[in-house]
């Protein structure tokens, strides 16, 4: 089982950047597998010893960006990536209802566990979008 060998940050303040700028899923919309649109990727969670994106983390629900609410997807759980889109095989409810962001247990290896479990994955598992490629499960590589 691949587990995470270092800490995860998010990319965003990691000082670090996606191999191929084209690549960067941030900002792009997250959808279900029946094509509903669960909210956008806002970071991605990066393994700081492998360089492997481990999770996105997704904003969905509020209202003009108020109230929204942020949760952790594996990136083994994408189907697909297009230009718009990050298609993932969980339903927007199941997403809602996994643990939630919490950056006070973001250090802490049982949280990435739970969050995991609930998707029913294996960290680094092969099944994901572009799980085959060198340097991260799910993601093209971060330098």
């Amino acid at each position: 089982m691949a587990e995470p060998d270092g800490t995860l940050t998010p990319l965003s303040r990691s000082g670090q950047m996606i191999a191929d700028p084209n690549d960067d899923v941030r900002s792009r919309a997250v959808v279900d597998s029946a094509g509903e649109k669960i909210g956008t990727v806002a970071d991605l969670l990066v393994d700081t010893v492998t360089n492997h994106v481990r999770f996105l983390r997704v904003e969905h629900g509020g209202i003009l960006g108020f109230g929204a609410q942020s949760s952790f997807v594996p990136v083994e759980a994408i189907i697909e990536v297009t230009e718009d889109e990050v298609r993932v095989d969980s339903s927007k409810d199941h997403i809602a209802g996994g643990p939630g962001y919490d950056p006070d247990l973001a250090d802490q290896r049982a949280y990435y566990e739970d969050i995991y479990a609930h998707y029913g994955r294996v960290p680094g598992a092969p099944g994901g979008y572009l799980s085959g490629m060198p340097y991260s499960p799910g993601l093209p590589p971060v330098r």
